[in-house]
């Protein structure tokens, strides 16, 4: 009879392939969205033949380019062919999804796009506005990414009096398309102006031109490409790491990814995936942030993203001796600027970017340290003096003030409890006043100094 050991191994040696396989991570689908013009000015003349022509002949080739792509799933809206224009009016509503998205629909855009005549206007922000429903709803449930691309071809700027801009961006802040992909087919400078706000605009001018712009729209929306983010030192070297880095769509402000940086075991910056869509904004999460903006990567080609986040150490000790268990907190912030950056613990070190620092150390009376000097791959040791403790007894509860004394100057510190029968306070080493006077005592002169000299560690009593 076979022991429950060798039971158990040969279940997992059955079961480790499909446990492989459920860990696996499935690559993006991308679903790409033709939103193509079909209006009457498609028919116009382009080179040697009608407009309409020579974009369904192009678009026809990267269709077949196209064929047996795997995670890619197509579907195509038409506007402008369905009601012919008539004079004073015109159909704001002939834009409709022809092909829907699936696996096996480019015949279907073959057919539909061969039989097309182009009758009507040009209703951009309405089409736009619907295709967010001709995309599959996301499920949440299921871990695979999803990339939902709109690819706009038109030879015109919109006729109805609505704002396609408007309609970009919120399908973008909804997390429903990524930007838009915008081919303008032979457009003047004025017309031109008017779409790059729907999205990434590309000219085509000429039909050879279009054909070129047409196959780096479909690779860009197609494809992600390899990045490295270098975070460099103060003398130019890319050596900075474990920071967290946060990748944003500049235009959006949406997150689209968020790591801590690693370096290889080459010892370099690890490769990532990336998608050429967005311009991105790079945040690398240092104190205070390092932060670089426009960038923008090419689908193929490996780019290096440099950003600057040099950085040190920043070491806050007390004074020598043991200490009492309090804790004390310094505020941290750039020489001369009011924003705080952190409140940093006595007795802790704390990763700066290289540069100047005022420090503001909650101690009583508060210790300013101006112009702190952080150099790159350092640590910059600041030593605090320790506290002494004064008690203070009077001999009933009154008000009162406790002052510093320095260069002739009295400046004031904290105030007595004036109900309380004892205070105690943990004061920088110094030379102090204490002025008090009783609550039943109603003459000035009946109030009461005394001078007192704080030391490190130490504790002394005044009486009243």
């Amino acid at each position: 009879m076979r022991s429950w050991t060798t039971l158990i191994l040969s279940f997992i040696l059955l079961c480790a392939p499909s446990f492989a396989q459920d860990k696996a991570p499935q690559p993006p689908l991308t679903r790409m969205l033709f939103v193509m013009d079909a209006s009457n000015s498609m028919n116009a003349f382009w080179g040697n033949q009608p407009k309409i022509n020579t974009a369904r002949e192009l678009l026809l080739n990267s269709l077949k380019e196209l064929e047996g792509q795997p995670d890619l799933e197509l579907a195509l809206r038409l506007y402008g062919h369905q009601t012919p224009i008539q004079p004073g009016k015109q159909d704001c509503d002939d834009t409709r999804l022809e092909v829907p998205f699936s696996p096996n629909s480019i015949q279907g855009m073959k057919s539909t796009l061969q039989s097309v005549r182009c009758l009507g206007t040009t209703p951009i922000a309405r089409s736009l506005e619907r295709a967010a429903g001709d995309f599959p709803p996301l499920d949440h449930t299921n871990a695979r990414k999803v990339r939902n691309v709109i690819i706009l071809i038109t030879d015109g700027i919109e006729a109805c009096d609505e704002d396609p801009c408007a309609v970009s961006r919120a399908l973008q802040s909804k997390g429903i398309v990524l930007k838009p992909f915008v081919i303008g087919v032979g457009l003047d400078e004025s017309q031109k102006y008017g779409l790059q706000c729907v999205g990434n605009y590309f000219d085509a001018s000429t039909p050879e031109l279009f054909e070129h712009v047409l196959k780096v729209v479909v690779t860009q929306a197609l494809n992600s490409t390899t990045a490295q983010i270098s975070l460099m030192t103060a003398d130019g070297k890319p050596n900075e790491t474990d920071v967290p880095v946060t990748l944003y769509d500049q235009r959006t402000g949406k997150i689209i990814d968020h790591m801590l940086h690693t370096m290889n075991d080459r010892g370099i910056p690890d490769t990532l995936r990336i998608d050429p869509i967005y311009t991105y904004k790079v945040v690398a999460h240092t104190v205070p942030p390092s932060v670089r903006n426009d960038v923008v990567v090419k689908p193929g080609v490996h780019t290096v993203i440099a950003v600057d986040a040099g950085t040190g150490m920043l070491s806050i000790k007390s004074g020598s001796g043991p200490t009492d268990g309090t804790v004390v907190q310094t505020i941290v912030r750039r020489s001369g600027e009011q924003h705080t950056l952190i409140a940093q613990e006595v007795g802790t070190t704390q990763r700066l970017r290289t540069g100047l620092y005022d420090l503001e150390v909650l101690t009583l009376p508060r210790l300013m340290i101006p112009n702190v000097r952080i150099d790159q791959s350092k640590t910059t040791d600041i030593a605090v003096p320790r506290s002494g403790v004064l008690n203070v007894l009077p001999s009933t509860p009154g008000p009162g003030a406790i002052f510093s004394k320095k260069d002739g100057l009295l400046e004031w510190v904290a105030d007595l409890d004036p109900n309380a029968a004892r205070g105690q306070f943990r004061l920088l080493p110094g030379t102090y006043e204490v002025v008090y006077r009783s609550r039943s005592a109603r003459r000035t002169e009946l109030t009461l100094k005394k001078d007192v000299t704080i030391e490190s560690g130490r504790s002394i009593t005044i009486n009243f």
